[in-house]
């Protein structure tokens, strides 16, 4: 699979409890599921790969949208450029490195790479 530079690639949710949210999600839609630890579980077969991060916290707006660039920290600098606000600084994870910002609007977003 290719991946582009700047298209949405993966989309992250939060949820109580895994267990529950993949009976959930396999049932209703016949998801896929892979374990990542005990608080990520990672979802395939949606049309978009995505998954469920494990949350104590009241859930607002539950939904991660994740876009993908090769340069990290080029897309971070672009990012507060134009004005947007880091929210997690670049960090790593199990098959990359991401940031997460805010655009003007308050919406979360997050960008990774390999």
């Amino acid at each position: 699979m290719d991946i582009n530079n700047n298209h949405i690639n993966y989309v992250e949710f939060k949820a109580k409890d895994l267990e529950q949210i993949k009976q959930f999600y396999s049932a209703a839609f016949g998801w896929q599921f892979t374990d990542y630890g005990p608080d990520y579980v990672a979802f395939s077969d949606s049309g978009l790969d995505g998954g469920f991060e494990k949350s104590d916290g009241i859930i607002v707006n539950g939904a991660l949208v994740v876009l993908y660039h090769k340069d990290l920290e080029a897309s971070r600098k672009k990012v507060t450029e134009a004005g947007g606000r880091i929210s997690k600084d670049i960090f790593s994870f199990p098959g990359g490195r991401r940031f997460q910002f805010l655009d003007p609007s308050g919406n979360e977003l997050a960008v990774w790479s390999e």
